[in-house]
């Protein structure tokens, strides 16, 4: 087993890295991907619950805010809504009458699952900005601080966890949470030195702890999910890891966190 999880976690990070790296429509692709697999596992753990939610609908929905955020990523807020409107449609016209758990549930699977990870087309898309960076720099430091998040609270929980931080997650400490957001502080902060931000430590520190609790939050957010549903992991796609959602959920509030902390240091950097 342990074997099995080094290989498909290398494999899975060397994945992302080729993607991130090669960017535009592959980038893209691969977040289209990715998102199809995480609502599959979504969709399970909501049907587990006895709810019937507009699974297709949803799905298709979602791939066409994806293809959007790379040519058109003005049009994603208003497509979200019409895609709202008409998952609602959907589930109010059909033959069997659908339950409030049915209509929150789509929209929660085209919100969690689509159009908060899409936000990382948008963030691998910045354009070169003076003393900010581009997107692929921007990206893979974003990354880097939600890896050293989780590197530093799982490290920092298992040496000297003792208080409890949530029942969602037995294993997780106030400890591990706090060292995760130092990590993830410290790397935002020599990124944002290397990178020439304005205001330097402070700027990156702010991005890294924002990063560092979000991650956190995506981690909790999924785990409630899990627990409702009574499963241990959303899926079995990545041997000795889980599924999609299980490896991504710490990814998915941080991206239009980053985008648009991005967009606000571009505006006081050039005003």
């Amino acid at each position: 087993m342990m074997g099995a999880r080094l290989v498909s976690g290398a494999a899975a990070m060397l994945f992302a890295l080729m993607v991130t790296l090669l960017g535009g429509w592959y980038f893209t692709a691969a977040i289209g991907l990715i998102i199809f697999l995480a609502q599959l596992e979504f969709f399970r753990l909501v049907q587990a619950k006895g709810n019937a939610p507009a699974m297709r609908t949803t799905m298709f929905s979602s791939q066409i805010l994806v293809i959007l955020q790379q040519v058109k990523p003005e049009w994603t807020s208003p497509a979200f809504i019409v895609a709202g409107s008409v998952i609602c449609f959907y589930l109010l016209f059909k033959p069997k009458v659908a339950t409030i758990a049915d209509i929150a549930t789509s929209i929660l699977g085209l919100f969690y699952c689509a159009l908060l990870p899409s936000f990382w087309i948008r963030v691998r898309a910045l354009p070169l900005s003076e003393g900010i960076g581009e997107g692929l720099q921007i990206t893979l430091l974003a990354i880097g601080c939600v890896i050293a998040a989780d590197v530093g609270a799982y490290l920092c929980g298992r040496a000297f966890g003792r208080t409890k931080l949530s029942i969602l997650s037995p294993k997780k400490t106030v400890e591990g949470a706090v060292a995760g957001i130092a990590a993830s502080m410290s790397l935002a902060v020599a990124g944002a030195d290397y990178l020439g931000w304005p205001w330097g430590w402070i700027s990156g520190g702010v991005l890294g702890f924002l990063i560092g609790l979000t991650s956190l939050l995506g981690d909790l957010t999924e785990s409630l999910m899990k627990r409702d549903a009574g499963v241990k992991d959303s899926g079995d796609l990545i041997p000795g890891h889980g599924g999609i959602l299980d490896r991504g959920d710490s990814y998915v509030f941080t991206a239009p966190l980053v985008f648009y902390c991005m967009q606000l240091l571009n505006t006081y950097s050039s005003g």
